[in-house]
């Protein structure tokens, strides 16, 4: 006996739908469970990693194919791989609400990780443990964005903990070299972004070892570099400033 299937149906599984709606028609793509977050966050950049295929449907589960007159018509092209890219950025993941919930538990704890990871309690320079920012999340009532990434909701995280408990951006410790010539006058522009100078030696050159929070870094590298046309050099000596040894606050 043969099954006859129609040509504009596919069937898949183990699949992940991302669904839009554009020009009042519905169109999903059938991706990979798991590789959208990651496609979204950055992480994956291979598209062929992320899509199950790249055609375009009207309804995944029944596997029927969007016609290229409503493609065209929605999306201005008949580039499938422009279409699905579309979808996938700016259209809706479909899960179950079990599936949901694991995956913004994960990301809590992914977010909680990456603030303990990043910071310590300024006034012992410990580092704090994962599970203890875990509770001070809940605490604060922190709710999970799922279509922001874990790296921009650990950064709000860490500003709306400041208000209820001590912890910051633990400090990176920078070495510079600075050409006497620019020395004097960079030193006053590098100041306001220096948060503790640990030496300062001048000789033929400037050269100082400090503390910054890290969100100044980008700066001070473009400063130096363009204020001394890349005469002047810039040394990571430690990206976290922290006490020495095991103890972890809990």
């Amino acid at each position: 006996m043969s099954i006859f299937t129609p040509t504009n149906q596919i069937r898949l599984t183990n699949v992940a739908v991302v669904r839009m709606k554009k020009g009042g028609k519905r169109f999903e793509i059938a991706c990979y469970k798991n590789k959208v977050m990651s496609w979204r966050s950055g992480a994956e950049k291979d598209l062929d990693e992320v899509l199950q295929t790249n055609t375009v449907f009207i309804n995944v589960s029944k596997g029927q194919v969007a016609k290229k007159e409503d493609l065209s018509k929605a999306f201005g092209t008949e580039d499938l791989t422009e279409i699905c890219k579309q979808i996938l950025a700016k259209g809706e993941l479909q899960v179950s609400d079990k599936e949901r919930q694991t995956q913004l538990e994960q990301m809590f704890r992914d977010i909680a990780t990456i603030v303990a990871e990043k910071c310590v309690n300024p006034e012992t320079k410990r580092p704090y443990t994962v599970s203890l920012i875990e509770r001070a999340m809940k605490d604060i009532h922190y709710s999970v964005k799922a279509n922001k990434s874990t790296k921009q909701q650990a950064l709000e995280v860490i500003r709306q903990l400041k208000e209820s408990m001590q912890i910051q951006r633990a400090h990176m410790r920078l070495r510079f070299i600075l050409p006497a010539k620019e020395g004097k006058r960079l030193k006053e522009k590098l100041k306001p972004l220096l948060k503790v100078v640990e030496s300062e030696d001048f000789d033929e050159q400037l050269e100082m070892v400090c503390l910054i929070d890290p969100g100044c870094f980008r700066e001070i590298d473009e400063l130096i570099r363009c204020e001394t046309k890349g005469k002047g050099s810039l040394e990571v000596l430690s990206l976290k400033d922290v006490e020495e040894g095991d103890e972890k606050l809990e």
